[in-house]
């Protein structure tokens, strides 16, 4: 038997947010069998991994104990000779001040293959997120980029002749490298900035001048920061968006956004996410875009029913039926996964008009290239009832439904106004068995702002997964945590369990609820 051919791939993760990170780089995390990672690293990356991926935390912490370059070093060549796909991950990018050239000469040493992806270093991008141009047609043709680590080994005179200074890991160093630059005739007037957390929504900036910042950050943790130094600062205020709501640029401390865009409205706010698995994505890139940090924490997971019979039996018999009512995607997905694997497809609904619950069953359906004969102006279950098009004394009505757990009002209400309603099982939501890791510590760490809840469902869940994770429930403390829900009777539920409901949406959509908690935020955006 041939023996499997390891690599190590030295994969960049960009400046902060997982949302920075390049699409080869999501890839081969996908595929990962071990995972060597830096410590700045985003904690959502881990959850891009597969499950039996193998991770291995080296990052160095400033005074802290931490695995040497020569033990790194040997981790690579080691996973990679027993024949493993290694991802090497580093913050920002592997070729600048990623010790790259340690690990390739002891990869090539031992004849094992790598491969080098670049990644969006936070020397660049950090200033971009605050707003600072690093080349100016007037104020700065040039730029050097640079750490302060060891201050004493640096060409100061030369340095200070450049007209823009971009400092990595010189948040300890900052007054030795004023008093150099000082030495060597940099005007005490020059503008100053200082970025830490670059690329997340709990980035700060702090401006001012040679001659005042050290007092402006007086007893403050400077690490990680970047620093940039030059007129180039001073651009900062002009190319702020006007919507920002702050004091003076200089003395003011900014939460910002990994973006130029400061003012979005979800700045600085951790979001966790409830919907099922393989539903989140699209609500996550909504709330991204209005400036938020999503984790993801899937609450709900939706498998086939225990038996397909009764199913089976209802598409056997569709002719006899004269509406079809699906009330979510799930519905729509399982209900013609399973016609499809009976041998049959839309013709088999023919002489069977549809109803539909939400846009997101709508469009769900228009993939099955159908249209919907009627869907209810409010997104809920009672609305179709209200608005139902036509009598529905003698009716027959299919409902393609989850097995258990269910609203039993729709049924009553349709069977009340003389409908015959046949309900069978599609699906099945139950509750996933574990927490992802980085749900797990942001909750642990009071770091979540908001909590989203898109289905009644995913409430109940969610209570079972903190009751079943943490042991000591004072451990979790959501009193000054946003309870957020998609509508009414997920509302109704997050009051029963959580005594309150902070959001609702006025549209009962994910959109809705997007749109409620940036008016939320908008407002006072605290408790």
């Amino acid at each position: 038997m041939t023996k499997k051919q390891g690599k190590v791939y030295l994969v960049g993760a960009g400046p902060g947010d997982v949302a920075y990170l390049t699409v080869k780089a999501y890839h081969l995390l996908a595929v990962a069998e071990v995972l060597v990672y830096d410590a700045l690293v985003d904690e959502q990356l881990l959850e891009c991994v597969p499950a039996n991926c193998l991770r291995l935390d080296v990052g160095k912490r400033g005074g802290k104990p931490s695995t040497t370059q020569g033990e790194i070093n040997k981790l690579l060549v080691q996973h990679c000779q027993a024949g493993q796909q290694v991802v090497r991950l580093k913050s920002g990018d592997p070729f600048i001040f990623g010790r790259c050239t340690s690990e390739i000469e002891a990869l090539k040493a031992a004849g094992c293959e790598f491969e080098v992806i670049p990644g969006i270093s936070s020397a660049l991008a950090a200033p971009l997120f605050a707003g600072i141009p690093l080349t100016d047609a007037a104020m700065s043709r040039c730029f050097a980029v640079f750490t302060a680590h060891e201050p004493d080994t640096l060409d100061w005179e030369a340095l200070s002749r450049l007209e823009t200074l971009v400092i990595l890991m010189g948040g300890q160093h900052l007054p030795e490298i004023i008093h150099q630059l000082l030495r060597r005739k940099r005007s005490r007037l020059t503008p100053i900035a200082i970025i830490r957390w670059a690329g997340t929504p709990n980035q700060q900036v702090w401006t001012g001048q040679l001659n005042n910042i050290l007092e402006k950050i007086t007893g403050l943790s400077l690490s990680p920061v970047v620093i940039v130094i030059g007129e180039v600062v001073r651009l900062r205020q002009y190319l702020q968006s006007e919507k920002i709501n702050s004091k003076d640029s200089t003395t003011a401390t900014i939460p910002s956004l990994p973006t130029m865009s400061n003012h979005l409205p979800l700045a600085g706010k951790t979001i966790l996410v409830t919907r099922s698995v393989g539903q989140s994505s699209e609500f996550s890139d909504r709330l991204q875009a209005v400036g938020a940090k999503v984790i993801e924490m899937p609450a709900l997971e939706i498998v086939p029913p225990s038996s397909w019979a009764e199913l089976d039996h209802a598409i056997a018999s569709l002719s006899d039926f004269d509406w079809l009512i699906l009330t979510s995607t799930n519905g729509v997905e399982y209900f013609f996964a399973r016609l499809t694997a009976l041998g049959k497809d839309s013709r088999a609904l023919a002489n069977v008009k549809i109803a539909v619950v939400g846009e997101k069953t709508a469009q769900s359906l228009k993939q099955q290239a159908l249209k919907p004969d009627f869907i209810p102006p409010n997104f809920v279950a009672d609305s179709l009832v209200e608005n139902f098009p036509e009598a529905l004394l003698g009716k027959k009505i299919l409902f393609p439904r989850v097995e258990t757990g269910g609203r039993e009002i729709l049924v009553k209400e349709l069977t009340a106004k003389g409908a015959e309603v046949i309900e069978v099982a599609a699906y099945q939501s139950c509750c996933p068995d574990n927490i992802p890791e980085s749900a797990k510590l942001a909750l642990q760490n009071h770091q979540v702002n908001i909590i989203t809840f898109a289905s009644s469902k995913t409430v109940q869940f969610f209570c079972q997964i903190i009751d079943r994770t943490f042991a000591n429930h004072t451990v979790i403390n959501l009193q000054n945590v946003c309870i957020a829900s998609i509508g009414p009777q997920t509302s109704k539920t997050c009051q029963a369990l959580f005594g309150r409901v902070d959001v609702e949406a006025e549209e009962y959509t994910l959109e809705g609820l997007t749109q409620a908690l940036v008016k939320w935020a908008e407002g006072s955006g605290e408790f």
